[in-house]
């Protein structure tokens, strides 16, 4: 924890020196770090706090990983046999019924879960001020898009490394 204070404190001094060289392009950097750094943290935050639900609830997904998701995604290489009836007495009606039964399509169930990590006050107060934020310096004619949107990677890449360090 000490090492987090200790680089976010470092790289808003850094922040900071750079009102040495423009008010400008201070509060742009300052507002598009502030903006991406909390984006990040606070995806983070709802996710591991999803996570943790799931695993104290027990809720355990029997799902193959991506990588075999990706190579055989009808599980055609699959080690478990076959029915070995043969085709005479198949009935493929019913099994056409229970392969359509498999298929998963839109449920309340995954549009509620869904919908609980995405608006989240820890993931939509960070949007909120990146829009704010962004909207006040355009209005106050301070937007220098040139110096925010690379300012966006600095509490990008900040925000994964402290979240990989808090959240693992």
């Amino acid at each position: 924890m000490l090492k987090t204070i200790k680089l976010t404190g470092i790289v808003e001094l850094l922040i900071l020196a750079t009102y040495l060289i423009s008010f400008e392009f201070f509060i742009n950097l300052q507002i598009a770090f502030l903006s991406s750094f909390f984006i990040i943290l606070g995806a983070m935050f709802t996710y591991q706090k999803m996570v943790d639900t799931k695993v104290d609830a027990n809720i355990v997904d029997g799902k193959r990983d991506l990588l075999d998701t990706i190579e055989d995604p009808y599980e055609l290489y699959e080690d478990t046999p076959l029915n070995d009836t043969p085709a005479e007495e198949l009935d493929f009606k019913e099994i056409v019924k229970e392969e359509k039964k498999k298929i998963k399509t839109f449920s309340m169930k995954n549009i509620k879960y869904g919908a609980k990590g995405s608006f989240s006050p820890f993931r939509l107060v960070p949007y909120l001020f990146l829009v704010l934020g962004f909207i006040a310096l355009n209005n106050n004619d301070l937007l220098n898009v040139a110096i925010y949107l690379p300012s966006l990677l600095v509490g990008i890449v900040l925000g994964s490394i402290i979240g990989r360090e808090v959240f693992s």
